[in-house]
């Protein structure tokens, strides 16, 4: 049965390479890529929604809020289980794991990927875990797009552009927003907007939505409509607003950082498991509303229904006052990141996208409601509008992604009339969170590590590159007590290459280098040959390249500080081989044609 597969797999490629184009090929399999990675967002809302009604809406209504306490713990018990033994490796986070594959791994992602967030982020979300589906939905498409393209025998440039067709194409369905699902693609992805890819993106956004359509009807995941008008006098007030959603978003951030690091330093997945699950069923046993991804909560503040919003906080405090109304909301939106965090250390599967809208909304409906209620003002603002705009100041920060905020809640809104308080906002939360961090919480560990492919060409380029394919190593080891008759016989004579590297006989440690031109003076004066020795004539090398610590863009800048041609590549302290420069640009413009060819 194998061979006959692959032999139909064989003839369905040349029958295409035959008759279809690899462009019209691209279009097509965009548009298979939309369809199914809709079809992923389709079954992980699904079952997470199941999962949610069987127990939020029976066991905690008719029973006791302290099943709250124990869900979360529950949920991701299941989901170490099943990551321990069922599927077997570690189910990454979404959208950061698929940043790594393109930058690391030429968009390959493993096949495992297809199927782990749809095995534990329904159950990690349903549970209780405070972190959003969007991210396993997106990673889901790409793990498919990526093997189906690796099935179809497509090259790095296609298969990324495809990844990036997934990411439209899940997005797409999960909010009805194609034009904002295609902008997300180019902006976490840094793909270029030009005609090569922004048709197979186009198709792949169609694809998903009409999936989309097809499966949930016209029910939108944000339903509202913006209903007050803007107005030129409010443009202060969405400047304030832009100016709180910016350090919000350096405070999403820095929280973020702050537990991912603390988890990383417990090596135990179990004791993870303990720490993170108790601190987030303590979390939500005090405030259910920290309850899973929360888009009941953003749908009643939208609608002005703060009260229903905030209903079941364990004080059984009296919401007639304002003022108990909007402390309860800064709990909220301080506490949101925290139990985000705990479930991601704890070792649950989701996505901080609507962890951001659901902090971005608090936010914005806070700040209507304290300047409504500070007395300073004639004519009350209108708080869903703030509300709304608020999440495209926290996306725009923390997700490093202005243009697909302000594109989606326009989309979402049915209409363009919020369109410059959006512009306005989160070109100010952007700006601000920027100059505080230099990357989102998407790419802040490929960013540390300088290997995020970014919307610069050359950067994105040595990013793509492998340091040990330019690596030579036919090179003829000389030894600081070799004599010059010795170097000339055994070194000289037998290599085709100018540049010898000098080593310590017992640990293969570096000690120089020897230039032909350095042995040109005395190589034919045979009187030298038992006197001089390696020693006396080798210097030291004009620098180093570190194989493990270096990355493309530290190689580069070493050649052209150093005006060097060779450069000499140490492994763990021991002499690799050498880069050349003449190699390095080689491989350089043939990935920046391949790069190019793709965009």
């Amino acid at each position: 049965m194998p061979t006959q597969k692959r032999t139909l797999l064989t003839r369905f490629l040349i029958w295409r390479i035959k008759y279809i184009s690899q462009t019209q090929f691209v279009y097509f399999i965009s548009i298979v890529v939309g369809f199914l990675a809709g079809v992923g967002a389709v079954i992980l809302k699904n079952l997470t929604h199941f999962i949610q009604h069987l127990l939020e809406g029976n066991l905690i209504q008719y029973y006791h809020t302290a099943f709250y306490f124990i869900f979360p713990i529950l949920g991701l018990t299941i989901v170490y289980i099943i990551i321990k033994y069922i599927i077997r490796n570690k189910v990454n986070h979404g959208i950061p794991s698929t940043l790594f594959a393109i930058s690391k791994r030429k968009g390959f992602i493993k096949r495992y990927q297809m199927f782990g967030s749809i095995l534990t982020a329904p159950l990690t979300v349903g549970f209780g875990g405070s972190v959003g589906l969007e991210g396993p939905t997106v990673a889901t498409g790409a793990a498919l797009s990526s093997n189906l393209s690796r099935v179809l025998h497509l090259n790095q440039a296609n298969r990324t552009l495809l990844i990036g067709c997934a990411a439209a194409g899940a997005m797409a369905s999960i909010f009805k927003a194609p034009i904002a699902a295609l902008i997300f693609a180019i902006e976490v992805f840094s793909l270029d907007l030009t005609l090569a890819s922004m048709l197979p993106l186009l198709l792949a956004s169609i694809s998903g939505i009409l999936t989309s359509y097809f499966f949930f009807g016209s029910d939108i995941l944000l339903p509202f409509k913006a209903i007050d008008s803007f107005t030129l006098r409010d443009v202060p007030f969405f400047m304030v607003l832009g100016l709180v959603a910016g350090f919000t978003s350096v405070y999403f951030t820095r929280v973020y950082a702050f537990f991912q690091d603390f988890f990383e330093k417990i090596k135990s997945p179990f004791q993870r498991l303990v720490i993170g699950g108790l601190g987030i069923g303590i979390l939500i046993y005090f405030i259910p509303p920290l309850y899973g991804e929360g888009f009941d909560v953003i749908n009643n503040l939208v609608k002005g229904n703060p009260e229903k919003a905030l209903e079941n906080n364990i004080f059984h405090l009296e919401l007639s006052s304002i003022w108990i109304v909007i402390a309860l909301l800064t709990g909220l939106l301080l506490f949101k990141i925290i139990a985000s965090s705990l479930t991601f250390g704890a070792g649950g599967v989701g996505g901080i996208f609507a962890p951001v809208l659901f902090m971005g909304s608090i936010m914005g409906n806070l700040v209507a409601k304290i300047l409504n209620n500070c007395g300073l003002l004639s004519t009350p603002i209108s708080e869903s509008n703030f509300t709304l705009v608020g999440m495209t100041g926290l996306m725009a920060g923390v997700l490093y992604a202005p243009l697909t905020a302000i594109f989606l809640i326009a989309e979402v809104t049915g209409g363009y009339e919020l369109f410059i308080p959006l512009m306005i906002t989160a070109a100010i939360s952007f700006s601000i969170t920027k100059y505080f961090i230099p990357h989102s919480v998407y790419a802040m560990e490929l960013g540390r590590k300088g290997e995020l492919i970014t919307h610069n060409k050359d950067h994105a380029v040595l990013t793509l590159m492998d340091i040990r394919t330019v690596i030579e190593q036919d090179f003829i080891n000389i030894y600081p007590d070799m004599t010059l008759g010795e170097m000339v016989h055994e070194a000289i004579v037998k290599s085709k290459r100018n540049i010898f590297p000098v080593l310590n006989r017992n640990t293969k440690t570096l000690e120089g280098i020897i230039l032909l031109d350095d042995l040109r003076p005395v190589m034919f004066d045979q009187a030298l040959y038992k006197e001089l020795k390696a020693s006396e004539l080798m210097h030291s090398a004009p620098d180093t390249i570190l194989l493990n610590k270096d990355k493309m863009t530290d190689v580069m800048k070493k050649f052209q500080d150093t005006g060097a041609w060779n450069l000499p590549v140490i492994n763990d302290g021991v002499y690799f081989g050498f880069v050349s420069k003449s190699k390095l640009l080689t491989a350089y413009r043939r990935k920046l044609i391949d790069f190019s060819g793709r965009q």
